[in-house]
């Protein structure tokens, strides 16, 4: 399968397109932890550091999100959704080992999380992520090279 994906920064006329992809990809786990899943609070998810949010495309059609947040010392995953539809197919795994070869060669750390009933996480720890907190409903996760062994 073709994974050659591409980015493009989102605009306001993205918002439906990402409220829709919020709403497929992450209501089943925040109906799972008994978490609201009213619409004003997606559209708060999606608005949230919506300057960080990049379009995920395979080919023409967009696929997903990312939201990174890159610092000096730290890259921070915000968000990563893709399309149900999309999913189990390496996309996820691509991104994030893209992400993780930049933070390698410029010795950041990167961090994300991740709800608890989510299954994203085994993804994570596979990639060598270690959970370095959490609370009731999320862990915080971080991956640093200077770390592996």
């Amino acid at each position: 399968m073709d994974l050659d994906l591409h980015y493009r920064k989102a605009t306001e006329n993205d918002i439906d397109f990402l409220l829709d992809l919020r709403m497929k990809t992450m209501n089943p786990h925040y109906e799972a932890s008994q978490l609201p899943t009213d619409r004003e609070l997606t559209l708060q998810k999606v608005l949230n550091q919506f300057d960080k949010a990049n379009i995920i495309y395979r080919g023409d059609h967009p696929i997903g999100l990312l939201k990174i947040n890159r610092t000096d010392d730290k890259t921070e995953v915000l968000q990563l959704q893709i399309d149900p539809e999309m999913q189990g197919k390496g996309l996820g795994r691509k991104i994030l080992t893209g992400i993780l070869d930049e933070a390698r060669e410029t010795g950041k750390t990167v961090s994300l999380s991740v709800l608890k009933v989510n299954k994203a996480q085994h993804l994570y720890s596979a990639l060598g992520f270690k959970t370095v907190g959490e609370d009731e409903y999320s862990y915080f996760m971080e991956f640093s090279e200077n770390e592996k062994i």
